[in-house]
């Protein structure tokens, strides 16, 4: 099985980006704020002209499998410590909004009562006009996975697209029972 070629290519550290590595532990710090991750045991990283440079030390399946991935999140890291991640969320519904009360986000999606949930310490969220979410924040899997948490309040319905979507996501619509009435002859 061959080494992944993604792997192996270096990492390019933006100005204002430094790098600390500590046996396992690698530490990147820049404009946005600073990530650390622990790197596999298998997994050598050295730092040589403002280039990261990963080395798999194994040759197992496992270790093959997990170098091009480390090198993907190392990326990630660098991109996200110079532009935050961002991921834009819209409300569709009548009565439904976003609102933010202290270090809570307040969702309005039909239910009885409002949806509280918890902002993490590393995101900081915008509400344009009480529709409009937008999630930034360093870590791309920490992003990520609110902007899911928080979609899966209300997930978009097939038949009028009420609910929690991505921005520029596309919501194919069925046809209600009507149309398929009206269709047969």
């Amino acid at each position: 099985m061959p080494i992944s070629k993604i792997g192996q290519k270096p990492i390019t550290l933006p100005p204002g980006v430094t790098v600390t590595f500590d046996s396992n532990l690698v530490q990147i710090k820049g404009p946005s704020g600073n990530l650390s991750l622990n790197l596999p045991s298998f997994i050598s990283v050295k730092l040589e002209n403002d280039r990261i440079l990963l080395h798999c030390r194994s040759n197992t399946k496992t270790a093959k499998s997990q170098y091009g991935t480390t090198r993907a999140r190392l990326q990630n890291i660098v991109n996200g410590v110079v532009n935050p991640w961002v991921k834009n969320l819209e409300i569709i519904g009548t009565g439904y909004k976003f609102t933010q009360k202290d270090s809570q986000l307040v969702v309005n999606a039909g239910f009885i009562n409002p949806v509280i949930l918890d902002i993490p310490k590393n995101i900081k969220i915008e509400i344009n006009d009480e529709t409009k979410l937008s999630i930034s924040g360093v870590d791309k899997d920490q992003v990520g996975q609110f902007a899911s948490v928080v979609r899966k309040i209300r997930k978009p319905e097939p038949y009028k697209g009420k609910g929690i979507r991505y921005q520029q996501e596309f919501i194919k619509l069925k046809p209600g029972k009507a149309a398929k009435t009206t269709t047969t002859a």
